[in-house]
């Protein structure tokens, strides 16, 4: 009779943990990253556009910005794509795209087929500089201020309960910017 217990217990342990780990997995949103409140890392990569051309932290400072990590292997990225194209027509802050892990042609091929509602896209194929930004995987969504200031991190795809909340966000830092 023991014998059965053990992994009848087992089993109940697992399925307590498991269910455990989903509902902390729905809090994904909330995980505050590190860099909150420190400046976004020093790069210098090629833009997505013109592989000639290098964007570097410096080219960013002055306006809040939103910094939105995507890639076009990344089906989160697809769908969020409709509220990144709704928000680059409502917010003056400039939406730069961060394209990690990516390759050029696929990427350009992507934009071509849903759209480009970004600013201007960064080409990070390495990977290296979402790395730098403590980024567990696309789509995860910064707004930074106008000194270069990490303010906040939003990790999955936006949704339309993460909008409105993003859109305020940014507005905020837009206000404190002309303050």
């Amino acid at each position: 009779m023991t014998r059965m217990l053990l992994p009848l217990g087992v089993f109940v342990a697992l399925v307590v943990l498991l269910l455990a780990g989903l509902q902390t997995a729905d809090q994904r949103q909330i995980v505050q990253s590190p860099l909150i409140g420190k400046p976004v890392p020093d790069f210098a990569l090629p833009s997505l556009h013109d592989g000639q051309r290098t964007i570097e932290r410096g080219d960013l400072l002055g306006r809040p910005f939103v910094l939105n990590v995507w890639g076009s292997w990344c089906p989160s990225c697809r769908v969020e794509h409709p509220l990144i194209t709704q928000m680059g027509r409502e917010i003056d802050a400039p939406l730069v795209g961060l394209n990690w892990k990516d390759e050029r042609p696929d990427a350009l091929q992507w934009l071509s087929q849903f759209g480009d509602a970004w600013d201007f896209h960064i080409f990070d194929n390495p990977g290296g500089f979402g790395i730098d930004l403590g980024v567990y995987g696309a789509p995860e969504t910064f707004l930074v201020d106008h000194t270069g200031t990490i303010r906040h991190k939003h990790i999955g795809p936006v949704t339309t309960e993460s909008y409105d909340d993003l859109v305020a966000r940014i507005r905020r830092l837009e206000t404190e910017a002309e303050s």
